[in-house]
């Protein structure tokens, strides 16, 4: 009789995966990749950013990254600079939002001034780096709509297309890895021309608590200008104990004096 049931749910459960089309499995494993990670409260991390330019050139930055946990909206994050000198200081506050534009700030020890960064610019790189300002918001679902290409192993591919009209990518291909927590693997952008633009791979994962899969390294590949940016994680700390007050445009400017 055990048998006979467990066959039954697993047909039921190959019944329901063939009946559904391949936008609701897309939503469905982005839904499901956000459940996994819902929890972590907030964090903070240290960063080696690696700018390599087309003639295989490198430059370094250190820095740091503090993220809030916010579950009614999307996180918010405070990126701050702490080496070379040339950009010492230089911090980047984030409030993402699940269903309208994000909002960003740049603080500029140069000029001891916090600009706000408009929807227009948004697409624009990050510091120099192969990362753009929209690649700084958290992931939330809202911000896509998903179809499902395919399964490859316990890789499941979807295809997210901003929502957003002022994105700079026509679409991402995103590779979840389903048997560890639908942990992202790897992401291709697509320009406005609808190109392969850049593709990021996220290697060396940690899980952290038990449950949070954190990537140690970022490796940012342009295809177009043959530039790379590399991240390395280290040092992430899940007892922070931040709280929105740590997100305000005066906690933007101090973290940058």
């Amino acid at each position: 009789m055990k048998t006979t049931i467990l066959t039954a749910i697993a047909f039921s459960a190959i019944n329901i995966m063939l009946a559904q089309t391949p936008e609701e499995r897309g939503l469905q494993i982005a839904k499901a990749a956000e459940e996994a990670d819902l929890g972590f409260g907030s964090s903070t991390v240290e960063l080696k950013m690696t700018l390599k330019n087309k003639n295989g050139q490198t430059s370094e930055r250190f820095l740091e990254t503090r993220t809030l946990e916010l579950t009614e909206d999307g996180d918010k994050s405070l990126i701050v600079f702490n080496s070379p000198k040339d950009v010492k200081g230089t911090a980047t506050l984030t409030f993402t939002h699940k269903t309208t534009a994000d909002d960003q700030w740049l603080f500029l020890p140069s000029i001891k001034r916090v600009k706000r960064i408009s929807s227009n610019n948004k697409s624009g790189p990050f510091v120099g780096s192969e990362f753009a300002y929209e690649d700084l918001s958290s992931q939330e679902v809202e911000k896509y709509s998903y179809t499902f290409l395919k399964e490859e192993g316990s890789n499941l591919i979807v295809e997210q297309d901003p929502v957003d009209p002022k994105s700079g990518y026509t679409r991402r291909i995103v590779t979840y890895n389903k048997d560890k927590g639908y942990r992202i693997e790897k992401i291709e952008f697509y320009d406005r021309k609808n190109a392969l633009l850049k593709t990021l791979t996220y290697s060396d994962y940690k899980i952290y608590k038990n449950k949070f899969w954190r990537a140690n390294t970022f490796n940012m590949i342009n295809h177009q200008s043959n530039k790379e940016t590399l991240l390395e994680f280290s040092d992430y700390n899940f007892d922070a104990s931040l709280s929105e007050d740590d997100f305000s445009q005066v906690a933007l400017q101090r973290a940058g004096k």
